[in-house]
């Protein structure tokens, strides 16, 4: 009983996890890298959560609803700064 149970929850999820997949690929601007996450590891999961926890603390302190930053944005903003240090 556990086992049907158990396939069920993991159908369900592989479900949602598809319908986020197309939700996230058909947004324009969205970072397709985003598609299939569930594959990494937690330790890289772990610092993507990191990361969008450091772009909502961006956007609070802007105190701007409309203002958007995305992982490709950081990235651009990071390697700017690595040039500029080296």
């Amino acid at each position: 009983m556990v086992f049907l149970i158990q396939r069920a929850q993991n159908k369900d999820a592989l479900a949602i996890q598809l319908k986020l997949n197309e939700v996230v690929a058909s947004l324009k601007g969205a970072s397709n890298r985003l598609i299939d996450i569930e594959d990494l590891s937690e330790r890289e999961l772990e610092t993507l959560h990191l990361h969008y926890q450091q772009l909502a603390a961006l956007s609070k302190r802007q105190n701007d609803l409309f203002s958007s930053h995305s992982v490709d944005e950081a990235e651009r903003r990071h390697q700017k700064k690595t040039k500029a240090d080296s």
